[in-house]
């Protein structure tokens, strides 16, 4: 293929030609990672991945705090091109998962091909050169396919909580996590009770002094079986023919249940929910306190969590659960739905991240300058932003925008890679057309990506063999 990175379709600053290349990649997580590889592999090196931190890794970059951890088994939140044997956990933790995708990075050659520190700005679609400009941190770039692989567990979500300015002492989110903070013997208020939270509460309950959990509704929680990979277990993943493929299958088919029982509401009551119940009646034995932990809402309303830890250490002498919203945030401390102020020396804010509304979509303008925030906004009665996969309204460029993500309710849900080849192929021909129009004198596309792309599903060799067969066409 003929390289055309070093093409000028425009000038930049100082009168620089800006650079063009054929494949843009926002992100260096799992996916993004993924599509390198596989343009890579299939001899596509026209492209580029804009990273705005200093290394590769996403959500597993930037969230340090203490006792982050994955709840998708390691063997399977991990590529199926590559592998691993050696996980010291059923459940992969942070710097784990960190180290793998930097080992994979380093292994497939994608690290030449990153432009670090490069934050997009904004990226819109040119009418009259048919391609995308896109303005970053550190200079411009225009490209014929753009690919989004941002992923929504990238931009924390401040709480907009009254006078939270005015606090004199420590403030922090937990993907921001400052260490250089010395958490022992203080006071600290947590708000938030999600998927962090029931992570880091216990790794620093046994540090402070005293510790205030705010929580607008309890979450339910499942037992976690994470146990060390040792033995004749870590043995056979290193030696025995297969039985890893099988280990990875039997999570995935694991994952496939969850996601049936999540469908049928009825069942789901009994089973998990019922599950999730035992598990809080036999970790909870006083009954007020169970009952303030007991959420009001039916299981999979939200996201399904999972800890061993959480309940022992939300029941220690030195924590205190508080119900209902916050009413304001003092100089000195936090009052609660209670009228009580509690004096505190840090708040750690573990209020998750804008997973539904990205802000990567509100940077990226179609055919007319609509954004892709308001093309989602526009399909919501189909369903949520970034869980489905087709065509989004017109002024968007070929009306084609391709967003796929891991399914809402289950990581490794083959039945939604099925849905996602069939309907690819049924349009297939009209697609990829739109890539290749995507040159000079022809039309464009929008590619967001997650981990589909990657192939983490079974869906990104196929689908990016085509994608590059049609970009090297003439």
């Amino acid at each position: 293929m003929t390289s055309t990175i070093n093409q000028s379709v425009s000038t930049g600053k100082g009168g620089r030609p800006t650079p063009h290349v054929q494949v843009a990649i926002i992100g260096t997580g799992f996916s993004g990672l993924g599509v390198a590889i596989r343009l890579l592999e299939n001899k596509i090196k026209d492209f580029v991945l804009l990273e705005r931190a200093g290394e590769v890794g996403g959500t597993w970059r930037d969230n340090t705090y203490p006792g982050c951890a994955c709840d998708v088994a390691s063997i399977l939140y991990s590529y199926s091109f590559a592998q691993k044997s050696d996980w010291n956990s059923t459940y992969g933790s942070r710097q784990e998962l960190f180290d793998y995708l930097k080992d994979v990075a380093d292994r497939y050659g994608v690290r030449p091909y990153v432009k670090f520190h490069h934050e997009v700005l904004d990226a819109t679609w040119d009418e009259n050169l048919r391609r995308w400009y896109i303005k970053t941190s550190q200079g411009d770039y225009t490209a014929q396919v753009l690919v989004a692989g941002t992923g929504y567990l990238s931009d924390a979500v401040i709480p907009d909580i009254p006078g939270i300015e005015d606090f004199q002492g420590k403030i922090m989110h937990s993907s921001q996590w400052d260490h250089d903070y010395d958490l022992d013997g203080r006071n600290v208020a947590v708000i938030g009770t999600g998927a962090s939270a029931i992570q880091f509460v216990p790794a620093i309950q046994p540090k402070v002094a005293h510790l205030d959990l705010y929580q607008r509704s309890a979450p339910w929680v499942g037992p976690k079986a994470d146990n060390p990979i040792k033995g004749v277990h870590a043995w056979a993943l290193k030696r025995v023919p297969g039985y890893r493929a099988f280990r990875r299958g039997w999570n995935k088919n694991g994952r496939e249940i969850l996601a049936f029982l999540f469908k049928r509401p009825p069942l789901a009551e009994k089973t998990i929910q019922g599950m999730a119940a035992r598990h809080l009646a036999k970790s909870v034995p006083d009954p007020e306190l169970r009952a303030k932990l007991t959420p009001n809402f039916a299981v999979a309303c939200k996201r399904l969590l999972f800890s061993n830890k959480w309940y022992p250490a939300i029941q220690q002498d030195n924590v205190e659960i508080i119900n209902g919203a916050i009413d304001k945030v003092t100089e000195n401390g936090v009052i609660g739905s209670d009228g009580r102020e509690r004096t505190v020396d840090a708040i750690i804010l573990g209020t998750g991240f804008l997973a539904t509304k990205r802000p990567i979509a509100d940077k990226l303008s179609g055919r007319g300058g609509v954004k892709l925030a308001d093309a989602w906004e526009a399909r919501r009665d189909e369903g949520l932003p970034g869980h489905h996969c087709g065509r989004v309204p017109q002024p968007l460029p070929d009306a084609r925008t391709e967003h796929l993500t891991r399914p809402l309710l289950a990581d490794g849900d083959d039945r939604g890679a099925d849905r996602l080849r069939r309907r690819r192929g049924q349009d297939a021909e009209q697609a990829w057309a739109v890539q290749r129009r995507g040159q000079p004198g022809g039309g464009g596309g929008v590619q967001q990506g997650n981990r589909v792309m990657a192939g983490r599903f079974g869906v990104g060799r196929q689908d990016l063999h085509q994608l590059v067969h049609r970009l090297d066409r003439p």
